[in-house]
Formats: structure tokens, sequence, C-alpha cells
């Protein structure tokens, strides 16, 4: 995904026009991964809500959130600076996904699922860094 004036191209080349951080497809799929973190974790044990439930959540809303405020900053070296924080957010999550699995708090493929979708948006967000920092 590249970003050319006001239109973003997705994946199949297709033009969508962005006039806000909602319209970024990185930011509609980070909101994803963090819907499908807080299902993934209302099955885990109340003995976690203020641990690895706690860690899931709060680091998989942390990157969409980022995306949203580094877009808010109208500066792109302040966006690029918040798009690798999101990525930094995005590694907590894959850890907390595989201790998650070691510690039997989720199944393989649960796991799988979320951290496919999450090397998905890492290539989204790395994508998105590089086209910002082509245009510096």
């Amino acid at each position: 995904m590249e970003q050319q004036g006001n239109l973003e191209i997705d994946r199949e080349g297709h033009r969508t026009p962005v006039t806000s951080y909602r319209d970024l497809l990185v930011w509609k799929a980070a909101i994803e991964l963090a819907v499908a973190c807080y299902s993934a974790t209302k099955a885990f044990p109340a003995s976690e809500t203020y641990g690895m439930t706690s860690q899931i959540r709060r680091s998989s809303t942390s990157i969409s959130a980022n995306i949203a405020e580094g877009y808010g900053r109208e500066q792109r070296g302040s966006f690029v600076q918040f798009l690798r924080v999101a990525q930094g957010s995005l590694k907590e999550l894959e850890t907390h996904l595989i201790l998650s699995e070691r510690l039997e708090l989720m199944v393989r493929k649960d796991t799988a699922q979320l951290l496919s979708q999450s090397e998905e948006l890492g290539k989204m967000l790395r994508s998105m860094i590089r086209s910002l920092q082509r245009k510096s």
C-alpha cells in the first residue's frame, strides 16, 4: 500500500480517497486486529484480567491509536515516528500472543490466526513508512 496525494493504493491497485486516518487501510486493519484480540481474550480466566488479558488488549489498541495520532500531527516526520511506535506495539502484541499460547491461555489455531493478521499489518506499516520516507 502506498499513498499518492490524497489517494491510497491498496494491494489490488485500487485507489481510495484519504480524508481522515479512518480512511487508511492500515488503520482499518489495526482496528480489525484489536477487535479480534478482544474476542480472543474473552475466554481467558478471570485471574488474567489484569495480566495477559489487559496486556493484549492494551497493546492491540495502541497500534491503531498511534496511527491515528501520527496522522493527526499533519507532519510527515511525526507521522513516520508514530508509525514506528505502532510497529513496536505490534511486536509487543505478538510477544503476548506467543506467551499466551505457551501458557495455554490460547489454542494454537487462534494464536496462528492473530499472528497472521499481525504479520500482514506489519507489512502494511513498513510499506507506509517506506512510502512516506521516499516523499521526504
